[in-house]
């Protein structure tokens, strides 16, 4: 028997829980159909609603809004909508900078500075803007975080505070190969370890610790290295499940401010952001189905049902209203072939050159424009064909699967998801109630 409901998201990434979160605020019935793993894993946990427009960063997103392209899908919502997505994010996390709107500066991994509109509590004490003395601490078991190379970087990017790293062995018998969500369990767990480090262990002499908590001797083997640094900065893996105790923890025994820097994937900030969206789904009551894919559809101008392939059985899930949000290139949410890109799930327009020669340009780091595919859009948010007239009825696209932007270049990929995730979730349910 086909499952009915008033809004069927397909895509579990933050566009889609956005679009979620959206509708059953606004009294829908949702489910929300997610294939594969959430991609904030892989995302950095910072919040980007446009940090560069052409050649320069932008320091407030709004005052630039307007000077965007008129296919940009920010230009479909107004800064209404991307102010509304905002909001949703602000209720469901506890994030910092909704208390202004200028973009804030966050120093990442590879020593670059990052203009973002939101970023965890973790991050708050590293902003490039505090004057405060920086300690970047790195662990020879975390390779993707060079301390020493971050904090030569960021000096040389002329931050107003002086930067030094450092690179110690994470304390514990750990292997070498341990991954970064096991050393987060012991911080959070405060593990008792066997050679914690300088200090009087339980049952040692003076001088050797034969067993410490875990945080203590972090601290003891940071502590060495302050030099009158005010800020300690880790690699983003301070906790999992209760980062604010262990951060809270090592600023006590460290006499200094900590914060987190932002890592790539597996990034503990997206794991625990979907933590939180994935709670904030659950309170409002959304029916969440994982695990796999939707393969086909059913209907002709207006969508009827979506259909999922589980174990070789096809099962179809009815709903009024249809919200896309699959993602782009990356995501598979948009896909190509020697000759053409299509939308593989509606099969929807891609506008795109014939020539697959001019989808990209030779320099590596050019505007290459198969970095803007993506269907484009009405101002409902309908897919359209290449004729300009809606697919469907009854059906939106939101985040990563929409065209006329490039989020790498601009650093918008999460404020597009969050404005037009908003916004579609709103309209499906007035259609609904219509």
């Amino acid at each position: 028997m086909a499952i009915e409901d008033d809004v069927v998201v397909v895509g579990g990434g933050l566009a889609g829980m956005a679009t979620a979160l959206s509708a059953a605020r606004e009294g829908a019935r949702v489910r929300l159909l997610s294939h594969k793993e959430n991609t904030l894993r892989s995302a950095s946990g910072l919040v980007d609603v446009l940090g560069y427009a052409g050649d320069g960063i932008v320091a407030n997103p709004f005052e630039a809004l307007p000077d965007l392209p008129d296919e940009h899908p920010y230009r479909r919502v107004g800064e209404e909508g991307v102010r509304d997505g905002l909001a949703l994010f602000d209720s469901v996390t506890d994030y910092r900078g909704a208390h202004t709107d200028r973009n804030a500066l966050v120093p990442t991994f590879g020593g670059n500075v990052k203009p973002t509109a939101r970023y965890p509590a973790h991050t708050a004490a590293g902003l490039a803007s505090d004057p405060r003395d920086v300690l970047l601490v790195g662990f020879e078991t975390v390779v993707d975080f060079d301390a020493p190379v971050a904090a030569d970087r960021l000096a040389a990017a002329g931050v107003p505070f002086e930067t030094r790293g450092v690179t110690l062995p994470f304390p514990g018998g750990f292997r070498t190969d341990a991954r970064i969500t096991r050393l987060a369990h012991a911080l959070d767990e405060n593990e008792r370890i066997e050679g914690g480090g300088p200090g009087r262990g339980r049952t040692g002499r003076a001088g050797v610790t034969e067993s410490a908590p875990i945080r203590t001797a972090l601290a003891e083997r940071v502590k060495p290295h302050l030099d009158g640094a005010e800020r300690v900065g880790f690699p983003a893996m301070l906790g999992q499940d209760d980062p604010g105790e262990v951060r809270a923890d090592l600023e006590r025994k460290l006499g200094a401010a900590v914060f987190e820097v932002p890592m790539g994937p597996p990034s503990l900030p997206g794991m625990r952001l979907e933590t939180e969206f994935h709670r904030a789904l659950r309170d409002e009551g959304v029916r969440t189905t994982a695990g796999n894919p939707v393969v086909d559809f059913e209907g002709d101008d207006r969508i009827r049902a979506v259909v999922v392939e589980r174990n070789g059985a096809r099962i179809p899930f009815r709903g009024e209203q249809f919200v896309l949000a699959t993602g782009g290139l990356v995501g598979k949410g948009i896909d190509s072939d020697r000759g053409s890109v299509g939308e593989p799930v509606f099969d929807c327009h891609v506008p795109a050159p014939d020539d697959r020669y001019d989808w990209f340009e030779d320099g590596a780091f050019d505007d290459h424009p198969f970095a803007r595919f993506g269907v484009r859009v009405d101002e409902e948010l309908r897919p359209l064909d290449s004729a300009g007239e809606p697919e469907f009825e009854n059906l939106r696209a939101v985040g990563g699967v929409l065209g006329g932007y490039d989020f790498a270049a601009e650093k918008s990929g999460s404020g597009v998801s969050l404005a037009t995730g908003v916004v579609a979730g709103r309209k499906a349910n007035d259609e609904v109630n219509a």
